[in-house]
């Protein structure tokens, strides 16, 4: 035996691999190259045989009989980018048995060398398999132990139970471990620990392979597959190999065999020699051509025992669990279903070694340098079916993985059995026979090569073999899953080879791939996941090193503002910023970066236990993360910018099928999270870039909602998307910590930046150069991010950048709406409305907008939501003083002004737009100050007065109306009859139309034949509605015919200091008073009333005016009374006494005896007598009337003046009569009480 240790250093550098982000499941990354396989230089063609690890130690087995051990130096932990190395640490040849057969065996085919490296770490046991001979060495250095102990004519070595952890230690580390050495006529098994011990010995001949879980082994032999009981020598046949071979598989398909009968020397627990004898150990240093006895029944007990104990104890391990899918084993596995399956296989696929002659039945027998060579189980040249290479592999506790073909160039099918040899799952298909076939994943499984996280992965079988393409035949890896279940369809196939050459070194397709699931895993980083993944910062503004603090918005963005107010708002801006955020530390990026990096890093990790060899080079066989997976899908969409209409649209279809096949998927890592919303963002980008390319075919409304619906619901940062529409970039606001998103989305959005800055000379485009669609899609999803406002996470900047996009956005679709049309639900308008009435975060930026667009009325609404009650009212101000609306929506300006003065609290600002709005509607405007459910503070009239008189005096009536009307102040009676006053006298002064006017308003009353109304009644039906001056009489008269007290004197003297500017440009002072009385008949009326001068009123009412109605009531009610109102009441209580309505009948029958008119005399008259008689005397009637009068006139007058003579007789005889009875009755009542009484007796004092 030799041994050759070194230290030579070898580099782990990459040996050829394929593209760094394949789209199968797995991808291949170098674990070590350029192995030196020829240690003496000879140049023969040495080969890769086995490889395992363990504890970064790497052994490989080669053609040349060598076993090459290899320490890992991990990289430095300080340099990201370091690679691992890898040096020699020992060149080993293991001996093994020389016979001449060994040399000539199969065709003259040399020995096979290494064929098997078994690592039993719970022991630090090590097994190699050279040459069909077996030898025991120590770990990690490889020391031969149990002296110079081999075992020949070994086919196999394995068996370990792969349900036993291999990380036990201290007490709970078992005795030893129980492995199975499959001879030519039997097999052996056997613990190893401190020695090598037989437990017990199998009739099972030829055996080539074997699995096991806990007691139960699935072997193979050259033919045929069958279950093994260990313990209970039982044997379930299963089925062939080949399917063309019918030479039979040793017994009925499936049933059980007991096979205890047939070993010789003890081999089973009913053929020990003796119940008391302990188990003896394999074999003694010293026993090297000795033979071992056959072990007592009493050991074979005990041993059987201690290993039922030790099976219930797994058997409550509780990391055994039930599920749908498969079950994994309970412990980390052993030396496994791979280890075993890989290394049996030797690297130039040689003839398997024949069963040597008849072994000794009872004992193990090992030679050193023994003459015996193994001989082949099948002669190549004798004729009969094609013998395949059995494979086994155990993907979970519960079952056997079993291939089976008829050929080496014909399709092979797995088969699932479970341990009781009956089919689980449905069958697999190899599209060739396999060369070897490892397990990945499913279940959780320490044997899997799956990240650091123990969670449930996806199962996967890997299989080495050729297949054939147009340009020969090619060696790699198929790779499908086994755990689909039932229904949902054929599993997907990947092909995995090498193909990438380097340093000039090209491997060919047709080298073959080795692969094993090795002992131990490594864990390591996953490519290209932390520069994607780890967060960057962005800068929207291409060209300029440093992200500003706020992006200075270009005029062309329809704001129209001067760089320099640009530039003072970022100064304002960044003085903002430093009051309100902390300073940032020197070097704070690169240390976010840093820290970005090393938090994926420690993500982006996994764990591969699989090794693929072919020539001098190693691989690893990583799970190909679900990054590249899906980027892969990408990169092919992005590869079809330059190709066809068709191209094109089926590269959008896939970028869509993909980001269906991620929405709702939960993560079941943080990696995983991470990654589903990277590839989501970045997928979302690559569609906006096509959407908003003008060569792609237009989108459909469905794609452009799911494209909306992807962008809001991937969390990428609105910014990014306005960064790629050059005339919205502008609004984006950065903050001095910048927009940080993922690596590889920046990577795109920097990369579709710079090409539109290509295309748009100086990089300027105005926002209504965008496309409709474009716009609408703004709108839309501006719109859905506006609500994700609250979340805590999302910082200001965003949001201020979002509203003033979509107030932009809204602004430019809002103009082809007509002018003062109000929103309406679901339009345009609405949604501007709603948007500014909500608030918006970049009120600045808002206003600017907006005044740029002309839209006034939208900004006093934004000043509404921000209670900005001056600039509300400001900005109405300048829509109703004529500045551009260019909505149009205000409508009534003023009484839009009159209603929100009430509903605002601010005194002085109610009294200043009061006062303009008196200016402009005095009307209008006093409502403002006599509302009374206004929220300012209410004003004191007086001071109302004072400020009306000096800044609104056409609104100073109005206000004294709505104080002596409405509210009935009688303070204010004589101010405001000087008002009306002075508006009808100035009208008859300035206008004779209006003198004339009125003079025919007397004349066509006085034409009026009775019956008539009253001349106040026929006034107001006749006064303009619309005409200051009449409705200011009306007005006049209702103060002077009503109760109010008022200065009727100074009122006359007034009309009188007024007309006489009339009566001078009259000529005469007479006709002047003529005039005076022509003109304003009913007020001297009431005045004349006022101030007793009943006879010049009466007067004027029957020869002046003609209202002789009005006569008849003055004399019922007193002048004082005379009111024009027509709701007007008397009290009983303020009519005159009967003597004065007397007189002033008399006074007016005068005034009826002296109208010119002859008709309108007699009938007055008769009339007044007619009804009033009463208070007439007859004889001053009868006197007064003219003799020629008929009596006609006075007929009623008399018959009434009789009648009341007669009834006034009557009336006194009556009071007579009814006095003389009472006169009787007093008497009669007397003269009874003095009967009653008696005489009385006056004596006189006797």
């Amino acid at each position: 035996m030799a041994s050759e240790t070194g230290a030579t250093a070898v580099a782990a550098t990459a040996p050829p691999a394929p593209p760094s982000r394949a789209p199968g499941p797995f991808v291949l990354r170098p674990l070590l190259h350029d192995v030196p396989l020829d240690g003496n230089g000879t140049g023969e063609d040495i080969k890769i045989n086995c490889v395992d690890y363990l504890d970064g130690n790497l052994y490989i087995g080669t053609t040349a009989s060598e076993l090459l051990h290899f320490f890992r130096i991990p990289p430095d932990p300080r340099d990201p980018n370091g690679s691992e190395t890898f040096i020699l640490a020992s060149r080993l040849r293991p001996a093994f048995s020389e016979s001449p057969a060994a040399s000539s065996n199969g065709n003259g085919a040399a020995s096979p060398g290494v064929q098997q490296i078994l690592l039993l770490p719970r022991v630090d046991k090590a097994c190699i398999l050279c040459n069909w001979t077996v030898t025991f060495y120590s770990l990690p250095e490889l020391s031969p132990v149990f002296g110079t102990t081999q075992v020949r004519n070994c086919n196999w070595i394995g068996g370990v139970d792969l349900n036993e952890g291999i990380g036990e230690s201290g007490d709970d580390r078992p005795s030893g471990v129980t492995i199975l050495l499959s001879l030519n006529r039997r097999i052996q098994v056997v613990r190893i620990g401190e020695d090598a011990r037989v437990v017990r010995k199998i009739d099972f001949a030829g055996s080539k392979i074997s699995m096991r879980r806990d007691t139960i082994a699935c072997v193979a032999d050259s033919r045929s597959y069958a279950l093994l009981d260990v313990d209970r020598q039982l044997k379930i046949p299963l089925m062939s190999i080949s399917s063309l071979d019918d030479s039979g598989s040793g017994g009925p398909f499936g049933q059980a065999q007991n096979i205890a009968g047939g070993a010789e020397g003890g081999g089973g627990l009913g053929r020990s020699a003796s119940s008391a004898t302990a188990t003896r150990p394999l074999l003694a240093p010293g026993d090297v051509h000795g033979h071992s006895r056959s072990t007592s029944l009493g050991g074979f007990i005990g041993g059987i025992r201690r290993h039922d104990n030790r099976q219930m104890g797994e058997l409550e391990d509780p990391v055994f669990q039930e599920s749908d899918a498969p079950p994994a084993p309970s412990r980390s596995l052993g030396p496994g279903v791979e280890s075993s399956a890989q290394a049996q296989r030797d690297a130039t696929d040689k003839p398997l070694p024949a069963p040597p002659p008849q072994e000794t039945g009872a004992t193990l027998t090992t030679q050193v340098g023994g003459s015996g060579t193994p001989a082949r189980n099948v002669s190549p040249s004798k004729p009969g079916p094609i013998l395949l290479k059995p494979h086994i592999v155990s993907p979970t506790a519960e079952e056997f993985l079993l291939v089976t073909g008829t050929g080496p160039l014909d399709p092979g099918i797995g088969m699932f059995v479970n341990l009781d040899g009956d089919p689980t799952r449905p069958t697999l298909e190899f599209e060739r026979y396999p060369r070897e076939i490892v397990v990945d994943g499913g279940a959780p499984d320490l044997s899997s090569s799956r990240p650091s996280l123990d969670l449930e992965e996806d199962g996967y079988v890997l299989a080495s073999m050729e297949k054939e393409f147009g340009d020969g035949i090619h060696h790699g890896l198929e790779i499908q899953r086994f755990d689909v279940n039932v229904g949902e369809g054929e599993p997907e196939k990947f092909w995995l080879e090498l193909t990438d050459s380097r340093d000039g070194k090209v491997l060919s397709p047709g080298t073959p791939l080795g692969i094993r699931s090795l002992l131990q895993g490594e864990e390591m980083q996953v490519d290209g996941v932390v520069e994607r993944l780890c967060q960057r910062r962005f800068s929207p503004f291409p060209g300029k090193p440093e992200t500003p603090t706020m992006s200075l918005r270009s005029a062309d963005s329809r704001t129209a503002l001067s760089m320099e107010r640009l530039s003072q708002e970022k100064e304002l801006f960044d003085r903002d910023l430093e009051s309100d955020e902390e300073s940032l530390p020197s070097g704070w990026e690169i240390k976010r970066s840093q820290e970005g990096e090393d938090f994926v890093r420690g993500l982006a990790k996994t764990t591969s236990r699989l090794a693929v060899w072919a020539g001098a080079d190693i691989w690893w066989a990583v799970r190909n993360p679900l990054l590249s997976q899906l980027e892969s899908s990408l990169e092919l969409a992005a590869a079809s910018q330059e190709q066809t209409s068709s191209h094109k649209l089926e590269a959008r279809r896939q970028l869509f099928a993909l980001l269906e096949t991620i929405k709702g998927r939960d993560a079941k890592t943080e990696l995983e999270f991470m990654t589903l919303g990277y590839i989501r963002q970045r997928a979302s980008v690559m569609l906006l870039a096509k959407f908003l390319d003008t060569s792609e075919p237009p989108f459909t409304e469905s794609e452009t909602k799911g494209m909306e619906e992807n962008l809001v619901d991937g969390d990428l940062d609105a910014r990014v998307v306005l960064a790629l529409i050059p005339a919205l970039r502008n609004e984006i606001v950065v903050n001095r910590k910048g927009i940080w998103i993922y690596g590889g989305v920046k990577e795109v959005v920097e990369i579709y930046i710079s090409a539109s800055e290509e295309g748009v000379p100086g990089g300027v485009q105005s926002v209504n150069s965008l496309a409709p669609n474009v716009l609408q899609f703004l709108r839309r999803f501006l719109s859905a991010w506006r609500k994700k406002k609250g979340f805590g996470s999302i910082p200001g900047e965003i949001f201020r950048t979002v509203d003033a996009s979509l107030l932009l956005v809204l602004l430019e679709l809002d103009q082809t709406t007509p002018r003062g049309r109000l929103g309406k639900t679901g339009s345009i308008r609405k949604e501007l409305y709603d948007l500014v009435d909500h608030g918006v975060d970049c009120f600045e930026r808002a206003v600017d907008l907006l005044e740029t667009y002309r839209r006034l009325f939208v900004l006093s609404r934004l000043y509404q939501h921000r209670k900005m009650a001056a600039d509300v009212l400001a900005t109405w101000r300048r829509i109703i003083e004529g500045e551009e609306d260019k909505g149009g929506e205000l409508g009534d300006g003023e009484q839009r002004v009159r209603g929100y003065l009430s509903n605002i609290s601010n005194q002085s600002l109610v009294q200043e737009y009061g006062v303009w709005l008196a200016t402009r509607n005095p009307k209008l405007g006093v409502q403002v100050f006599a509302d009374d459910r206004g929220k300012a503070p209410k004003f004191d009239p007086t001071q109302v007065v004072a400020v009306l008189r000096k800044e609104a005096p056409d609104a100073v009536k109005y206000y004294l109306e709505h104080l002596v009307f409405g509210k009935g102040n009688t303070a204010y009676v004589n101010e405001l009859i000087t008002y009306y006053l002075d508006i009808v006298i100035n009208d008859l002064q300035s206008t004779p139309a209006s003198r004339e006017m009125v003079a025919a308003s007397y004349e066509a009353y006085r034409a009026l034949r009775p019956p008539k109304p009253t001349y106040h009644n026929f006034l107001r039906d006749n006064a303009p509605l619309d005409d200051e001056v009449w409705q200011s009489r009306l007005r006049l008269l209702q103060l002077l015919g009503g109760d109010h007290d008022y200065d009727a004197a100074a009122t006359r003297e007034r009309i009188d200091s007024s007309l006489a500017g009339i009566s001078r440009d009259q000529g005469s002072t007479q006709k002047g008073q003529q005039q005076q009385q022509q003109l304003l008949v009913p007020e001297a009326i009431i005045l004349n009333g006022r101030e007793r001068r009943h006879e010049d009123a009466l007067r004027l009412l029957v020869h002046r005016l003609g209202d002789y109605d009005t006569a008849v009531s003055y004399c019922l009610r007193g002048g004082p009374s005379l009111s024009f109102s027509t709701g007007s009441t008397y009290r009983r209580d303020s009519l005159p006494t009967r003597e004065t309505q007397i007189r002033l009948f008399r006074v007016l029958l005068a005034e009826f005896l002296g109208l010119d008119d002859v008709s309108d005399r007699v009938e007055q008259t008769g009339a007044l007598l007619e009804r009033f008689g009463g208070w007439f005397d007859v004889l001053e009637v009868l006197e007064l009337i003219p003799d020629g009068w008929s009596v006609d006139v006075t007929a009623g007058f008399l018959m009434a003046a009789l009648r009341r003579l007669v009834r006034e007789r009557h009336e006194s005889m009556l009071a007579r009569s009814l006095s003389s009875g009472q006169n009787l009755r007093v008497r009669y009542e007397v003269i009874t009480q003095v009967d009653e009484r008696g005489p009385t007796v006056d004596t006189g004092g006797a």
